[in-house]
């Protein structure tokens, strides 16, 4: 699923430097923990030891690669290991459904790093569902971009202290603390800062505030300094807090932010937010058709109006394509198709390792299949559909029938794009996993005995329940490797 015409090789040419960055960086993830030398990248990309050394060079610069240690080597000095650094980056991927809104908050490598849940009526207006998505987003990302270590950094003034992640720092309690120019360290009435190296300071109190190498220096609550904003603190030097006690300082980025201002907009590591949601949508503008049952959405410009409330770039997709790239980054490989069933039905095709969108990004309106001509009537004003077959059935108990009307739809489907594996995913599916694999696993292996083909396998797919949310995040963080999205 790499970029630029498919191919993994890099190009010495600086109107490429960004494609080849982005191979260089997809291979030191692919690496892992243990990391990947120069000469490796080198040979991997195709790309002059020399180019790798100045794309290395830079992502080092950027915190987005550190060493690893070192590796011997057949001749010559031990060759310097480099990895990625998973935190110096992370995407937010909402899961926005019929009736819940799900977030997640992933790292470089795809990590989920928080998750978070709430209850949503998507026909509850444009206005309800928009709020409701950003409070969910922001609330994601404060919850873990906490302030766990206050970083050293060199400032034109003799040093800084930043955030990781976020950029700023402030209390629990409402509080802040600052270090002056005169090296005096003041706190709030929130209490201790404990700190873990020897240049580090320490409260000794609630009203006193000790410095381990500039000796006593007393604050009292009067005397207590307040952050005014989500600027870096002053210090007088590269020394580090870091907050080892639930007292200690921490800092979010609905804190660091007022009240109004677009609310991720300073949260320096994030790259981006994906929303994945029913269709259909034309996935390229970001503006939605007409949604299933939602007919009010048509013509909607979420992507806009949700990038003009977070601040961040926002990407849009259906939910069954995005949980198929979700599955592609996790290394799900061929042609496959991701069958969703919760509070709809709908497909993701990935054939050939590629996302398959259609002409209009309408591929994968699965549900909406007919196979029953007098059949009951589906909420797309049409009769017999698959989604309403299968959800009638599960609404009366009757899993079996449910999972045979899946295995139905999904025989159709094996025959029509000769697919290697069917996932299925969803809620309704993860409430009876083995019911619903059982039953379509029966439909295709009939076919197959009726073809004389073999059986196309079925899995529930990885992931859960939050594995849409997963894939919207990875809308965002694909192309950061060179990787495409279909």
């Amino acid at each position: 699923m790499h970029g630029a015409g498919g191919t993994g090789s890099g190009a010495n040419l600086l109107a490429l430097r960004s494609h080849n960055a982005a191979l260089v960086l997809d291979l030191l993830r692919t690496a892992g923990p243990d990391g990947i030398s120069r000469l490796e990248l080198a040979e991997r990309t195709g790309l002059t030891p020399q180019a790798v050394s100045k794309i290395t060079a830079r992502l080092r610069e950027d915190g987005l690669a550190a060493e690893a240690g070192r590796r011997a080597s057949t001749g010559g000095k031990p060759r310097t290991v480099l990895r990625l650094v998973p935190e110096a980056g992370h995407a937010v991927g909402v899961h926005l459904d019929r009736d819940e809104v799900r977030a997640v908050l992933v790292d470089l490598r795809g990590t989920v790093v928080r998750e978070r849940r709430a209850a949503l009526d998507l026909g509850a207006g444009a206005g309800a569902v928009l709020t409701a998505v950003t409070e969910t987003v922001r609330a994601t990302v404060a919850e873990a971009l906490r302030l766990t270590e206050v970083e050293a950094v060199p400032a034109a003034e003799g040093g800084a202290l930043r955030v990781t992640g976020v950029g700023a720092a402030r209390a629990t309690d409402g509080g802040a603390v600052r270090v002056t120019g005169d090296g005096a360290v003041r706190a709030t009435e929130a209490g201790a800062v404990p700190g873990t190296r020897a240049e580090a300071v320490r409260a000794a109190g609630p009203e006193a505030v000790r410095a381990t190498e500039a000796g006593a220096v007393p604050g009292t609550r009067a005397e207590a300094v307040r952050a005014p904003g989500p600027e870096d603190l002053p210090a007088p030097g590269p020394e580090a807090l870091r907050a080892a006690e639930p007292e200690a300082v921490r800092a979010t980025v609905s804190e660091a932010l007022p009240a109004g201002s677009p609310p991720l907009a300073r949260a320096g590591s994030l790259l981006g937010v994906g929303v994945a949601l029913p269709g259909p949508l034309d996935h390229v503008r970001g503006v939605l058709h007409r949604v299933t049952g939602f007919p009010e959405w048509d013509g909607f410009p979420l992507r806009e109006a949700l990038a003009e409330r977070l601040g961040v770039p926002v990407v849009v997709d259906k939910d069954t394509n995005a949980a198929a790239v979700g599955l592609a980054a996790g290394g799900e490989g061929g042609s496959f198709a991701y069958l969703h069933l919760g509070t709809g039905l709908g497909a993701g095709l990935v054939i050939g390792g590629s996302v398959h969108r259609g002409a209009r990004t309408g591929a994968g309106e699965f549900g909406h299949q007919v196979i029953q001509l007098d059949g009951p009537p589906c909420t797309c004003g049409d009769r017999g559909c698959v989604e309403a077959l299968c959800l009638g059935a599960v609404a009366r108990g009757d899993v079996e029938e449910a999972a045979r009307v899946l295995g139905a739809g999904a025989a159709n489907l094996v025959g029509l794009l000769d697919i290697d594996v069917v996932l299925l995913g969803g809620r309704t599916v993860a409430a009876a996993p083995e019911k619903f694999v059982r039953g379509v696993g029966a439909v295709l292996e009939a076919r197959a005995r009726r073809t004389g083909e073999d059986a196309v396998p079925v899995r529930v797919a990885p992931g859960g329940g939050r594995g849409v949310a997963v894939g919207a995040a990875q809308l965002v963080l694909g192309p950061v490797f060179g990787r495409g999205i279909g």
